[in-house]
């Protein structure tokens, strides 16, 4: 069994449809400030390795918007919980350049081994308003060929999404041990 440590319910059900047997274990850890994904998430994998003596699994993922410089980028958790989406909206007023990606990192760990890391992308744009009812996040304003995430059931979001991605990768690496 394997524990995906996360306090995110959505996230959860997102990985639990792609790897299914895992079990979601909101255990907390330190989420360092840091310039990449995967520096936060190995750091959390260190930490957690000596509290879990079990196989677990950790994903960080941002959103990056190319006008932006990147930003959110690592800090879409805060920026998400600070200005919203309606802040990210604010912020594209006037920018024709609405270019963006979502990426996201898994880093899986088990005793007795290295942690292994897994990522995934998706390229969108920011749209000029919040459409949808599925998903969180950021899911409203990223939209992919017209429509956002939040647009699409869990299914066709898990198919295209930067973390169906690194999930499934994570997948493929598992079946091959």
């Amino acid at each position: 069994m394997i524990r995906f440590v996360t306090s995110n319910r959505g996230k959860f059900i997102e990985a639990q449809r792609i790897l299914g047997g895992i079990v979601q274990a909101d255990l907390g850890y330190t989420e360092i400030q840091a310039d990449t994904l995967e520096e936060v998430v190995l750091f959390g994998l260190k930490e957690l390795s000596t509290r879990l003596d079990s196989p677990f699994i950790i994903e960080d993922a941002g959103l990056f918007v190319e006008a932006l410089n990147g930003f959110p980028g690592v800090y879409s958790a805060y920026v998400q919980k600070t200005i919203g989406n309606s802040g990210i909206l604010r912020l594209m007023d006037g920018i024709e350049n609405r270019a963006a990606s979502f990426r996201s990192v898994v880093g899986y760990s088990a005793p007795g081994m290295e942690p292994v890391l897994f990522k995934g992308e998706l390229r969108g744009v920011i749209g000029f308003e919040a459409r949808g009812t599925g998903g969180f996040g950021y899911d409203p304003i990223f939209e992919v060929d017209g429509r956002t995430l939040a647009e699409m059931d869990l299914e066709e979001k898990n198919m295209i999404s930067h973390r169906g991605r690194s999930m499934k990768a994570l997948k493929r690496w598992l079946e091959s041990q």
